[in-house]
């Protein structure tokens, strides 16, 4: 009778804080630095969200250990609603590449909504030699090694995404691992690394500004931001796609009727007209999934990458 009691009353509870959620702010948990493209992306959703729930919601940045460290703090909070997380293709990838996890890929999440996907630029300095892909496998080729490649951390798609790469073409380069894009693009600004390929949201300023020169994208079809650049396809390298994905989490147990809240409002903030154009406008694809399409997503993710972690002998760094 005694624990009966203990459960209504913690049903009660919780049933009145979904009611009343949320009466203070959210912390919206950025995995990577300022100006990659998280922030990008996060920014506009975060500022529309304050609007429309009448709370704050508040970037709060986690930045290394190839996005763990964000997703350990979400997994460990309380699943109350009040932290949420932005995760990127990195989240899946992990599972194989750094298999004594402090958390479950799956199971320690509760899953809110596919945000968007974006497509990879493969990018190199203005004023690099490298001007198209087949300059990039010649170059790679000529000399076994010499061509460095920034990532924004170890086993995230600009790492694995060039790793697929090097195997698909047969070509050597070297990994520079950086602490999100952000660093990343500033090491080619200052031509400490040679390439990179990047989440096309934190490279675009960038590319339109003239300092970078993209040379192709991943996806299979051309981005509707950068019309003129080909696909890696269209470059001479059949079957090669690769996008990157950014979904929003939040802690395992948090209850349903905060999850559809933040679902919902996480969707409308995306598709408010200057919101979306904003997005869009910087290479992503508006998506605003369920919940259970952000969780069959990533179940589907984890093997696919792992095939490419262990055929390429990636290792956590």
């Amino acid at each position: 009778m005694k624990y009966l009691l203990k459960f209504f009353c913690l049903l009660f509870l919780f049933g009145n804080a979904s009611a009343q959620y949320p009466n203070r702010p959210i912390k919206f948990v950025m995995a990577y630095p300022p100006a990659g493209s998280s922030d990008v992306l996060a920014r506009p959703i975060a500022n529309e969200m304050t609007k429309g729930l009448g709370q704050p919601v508040l970037l709060e940045y986690k930045p290394g250990a190839g996005s763990t460290i964000a997703a350990d703090f979400t997994a460990k909070s309380p699943p109350d609603g009040y932290t949420v997380v932005l995760l990127l293709t990195a989240h899946a990838i992990n599972a194989t590449l750094m298999p004594k996890l402090p958390y479950d890929t799956v199971k320690d999440f509760t899953p809110i909504t596919l945000a968007a996907v974006a497509p990879l630029v493969v990018e190199v300095h203005a004023d690099s030699p490298i001007r198209t892909l087949r300059d990039l496998i010649d170059a790679a080729k000529a000399d076994k090694g010499k061509l460095n490649y920034a990532s924004a951390g170890p086993g995230n798609t600009s790492h694995l995404g060039v790793e697929l790469f090097k195997m698909t073409v047969g070509v050597d380069m070297t990994h520079v691992p950086y602490k999100g894009s952000g660093p990343a693009i500033t090491a080619i600004l200052s031509r400490e690394v040679d390439l990179m390929f990047d989440a096309i949201g934190s490279s675009l300023p960038q590319i339109q500004a003239g300092k970078f020169r993209a040379i192709a994208v991943t996806t299979a079809a051309r981005a509707a931001v950068l019309p003129n650049v080909p696909t890696v396809i269209e470059s001479g390298v059949p079957g090669f796609d690769v996008s990157v994905w950014y979904g929003i989490f939040a802690a395992p147990g948090t209850p349903q009727p905060i999850v559809q809240k933040l679902n919902a409002e996480f969707v409308r903030a995306m598709n408010v007209p200057e919101v979306k154009k904003q997005i869009e406008s910087s290479g992503y694809q508006v998506v605003g999934s369920t919940p259970a399409e952000l969780d069959a997503h990533v179940r589907a993710e984890i093997p696919r990458w792992a095939r490419v972690v262990k055929a390429a002998g990636v290792t956590a760094q």
